[in-house]
């Protein structure tokens, strides 16, 4: 039997830079690799297919024929409230920490707020958590924010949706304020705070002004192939009003280097071909609509479920929280979605996609033999259900 264990936070720290620079050094040697010439500064738009550089107080000028705007996304802070790095923080001062502190206040249940949520409180860290919508993860199935919500509050997590958190103050303890809801007022401390209300476009003083790029709350409109409204210049990532998603970037940048290059770029399917992956405990992976976007949309809904207590891999795993949820439309069984919480979400999401961009119907899954014992048979087992032949539930 194992006792008395202890976190070396030094080392998690240690660790997460390691494999930070190992990732970003691995990038550089693309770039070389590849022959890309990298320019160190700030970099701007100049004129018609002009960028300028500044760095160490000199501007070197670029001449292109093409521009792809990456500038990315800061933490977005609600006006009045000043973050010290010491007792109120974003997502960039809480990844520095030297010291776990005893007690965290996380404002935010998207995605950054669960995920940091949960690490803290697997650290030992006594963890509030403070959402103004109704519900955590606010995007995703209803189902799939109950069942977080329940998970969370299981653990010990302390729970308060539907909820503005006001009056928000550094005292000589911590961070005090007031958990306002249509409840009432009730009283949250904490050692310190961490901010998790979405990012912010960085698109300020990168020349945009008097080009014809259109900008709409600091995002750059583009069309299906990431083109701005200014000749030569495309737009991708957190710049653009799409989801805040590495992935997504990075699949933009291949649409619009495509098209530059006239090599048949394809649009990026974003209401059903992107994939969301939330790494708390448990994980969340989604795809496509959510029942209540599909019923909205028009479509005769049938929804599958099948338990990971149901599951052989997820008992032996020991891990058998949360569900999969499969929805598909009632005439043909076509997979609208698939919503999935609990071990290995993140992962069996992909299969998920495939099955969607494929237009696989609920009995084509169904019909794909998966290996036994393995967590994705649980997608086969709820494609199962939304036709009423769930074998094993």
């Amino acid at each position: 039997m194992v006792s008395e264990l202890s976190l070396a936070f030094d080392k998690v720290m240690a660790r997460k830079d390691k494999i930070v620079t190992k990732n970003a050094k691995g990038v550089e040697f693309l770039m070389r690799k590849n022959k890309i010439t990298v320019f160190n500064g700030f970099g701007r738009l100049d004129g018609k297919r002009r960028v300028a550089v500044e760095a160490g107080g000199d501007t070197k000028s670029l001449e292109v024929a093409n521009v792809i705007l990456a500038t990315g996304s800061v933490p977005r802070v609600l006006p009045g409230i000043n973050i010290d790095g010491k007792r109120i923080l974003t997502s960039d001062e809480i990844l520095e920490l030297k010291e776990l502190p005893k007690s965290l206040l996380v404002l935010g249940a998207g995605a950054v707020g669960v995920e940091f949520a949960s690490i803290f409180h697997r650290f030992g860290v006594d963890v509030t958590i403070v959402e103004l919508l109704p519900r955590l993860v606010p995007i995703e199935d209803e189902e799939v924010s109950d069942a977080l919500a329940k998970a969370f509050k299981k653990t010990g997590i302390k729970v308060h949706v539907g909820t503005k958190l006001d009056n928000i103050r550094v005292t000589p303890n911590g961070v005090a304020a007031d958990g306002v809801s249509d409840k009432g007022s009730t009283p949250l401390e904490a050692e310190m705070l961490l901010i998790a209300v979405g990012r912010k476009p960085v698109t300020d003083k990168i020349g945009l002004d008097g080009t014809g790029a259109v900008v709409d709350r600091g995002y750059i409109q583009v069309d299906e192939f990431m083109r701005t409204g200014e000749p030569g210049v495309y737009a991708i990532g957190d710049v653009v009003p799409t989801p805040w998603l590495a992935h997504v970037a990075s699949h933009e940048g291949v649409v619009a280097a495509d098209h530059m290059s006239n090599n048949h770029p394809h649009a990026i399917d974003y209401e059903r071909g992107v994939p969301g992956v939330t790494f708390c405990h448990p994980e969340i992976g989604s795809i496509g609509l959510t029942e209540a976007k599909a019923i909205e949309k028009g479509y005769d809904v049938k929804v599958g479920r099948f338990p990971w207590t149901a599951n052989g891999k997820a008992n032996i795993l020991g891990n058998t929280t949360g569900f999969v949820k499969v929805v598909t439309e009632k005439k043909y069984g076509e997979i609208l979605g698939v919503h999935i919480i609990g071990p290995a979400a993140t992962e069996l999401v992909a299969a998920a996609g495939i099955a969607i961009s494929h237009e696989a119907t609920a009995e084509s899954v169904f019909g794909t033999i998966h290996a036994h014992p393995t967590l994705s048979e649980a997608i086969m087992e709820a494609a199962a259900d939304s036709m009423g032949l769930a074998i094993n539930f």
